[in-house]
């Protein structure tokens, strides 16, 4: 009986210790098809459907209105947003990651601009603005898509080749929604990129509409 306890005690010892090895040599495998799974992919786009894809998850963070995802798309010297497709440089505000999403916290109310037509401040928290003076269009489903080109000129001066002269931007376009409006309800929102450490990030958020 003692030798047969013996027998069963080292038969379980060597069952455990094969278990082990086997469990030791499965986890780096594991581990590594996680690592890949984070890892971005290498599709081999073109530079323009690279960033027309990076502005597709942008439109989708905006429309979501996932401020700290959309945050990390933006460069380093951070995003300058402009009500309309004139930059204005000097009353234009211009958000680093970490006080864009501060100031969504903290509920700020921040100046954008000037309203068109009247010159009062464009005081908004930067939820409302980017509600009003962003993703006020279903611009996923944009009837018409402007790469490196502006679909719409409006009656103010468009100076976005000016401001970003070696810059790639996207252009989403609607020509209007009323036909009672003849066209002057048309709307656009303009993505401007520049390359970082190989990837494309924001540099300016443009909307832009018909202004008097």
């Amino acid at each position: 009986m003692k030798h047969l306890t013996l027998f069963v005690l080292l038969l379980f010892s060597i069952c455990s210790c094969n278990n082990q090895k086997e469990n030791k040599e499965e986890t780096p495998a594991k581990v590594a098809d996680t690592i890949k799974e984070d890892l971005p992919k290498d599709d081999g786009l073109s530079q323009q459907d690279s960033i027309k894809a990076t502005g597709r998850q942008i439109l989708i963070f905006l429309k979501e209105n996932n401020f700290k995802e959309l945050s990390k798309y933006f460069s380093n010297e951070g995003v300058r947003f402009s009500p309309y497709g004139f930059i204005d440089t000097a009353k234009s505000k211009k958000l680093t990651p970490e006080d864009f999403l501060e100031s969504i916290h903290k509920k700020w109310l921040l100046t954008w601009g000037s309203l068109d037509g009247t010159g009062d401040p464009i005081k908004l928290t930067v939820p409302a603005y980017l509600k009003k003076f962003a993703y006020n269009a279903d611009y996923l489903n944009a009837e018409a898509v402007g790469y490196d080109e502006i679909m719409k000129q409006g009656n103010s001066l468009n100076n976005l080749k000016t401001i970003y002269p070696n810059h790639h931007f996207i252009d989403y376009y609607f020509s209007g929604f009323d036909q009672k409006n003849q066209g002057m309800d048309w709307t656009s929102l303009r993505l401007v990129f520049e390359k970082e450490d190989g990837q494309y990030f924001l540099v300016a958020i443009i909307h832009d509409q018909w202004t008097i």
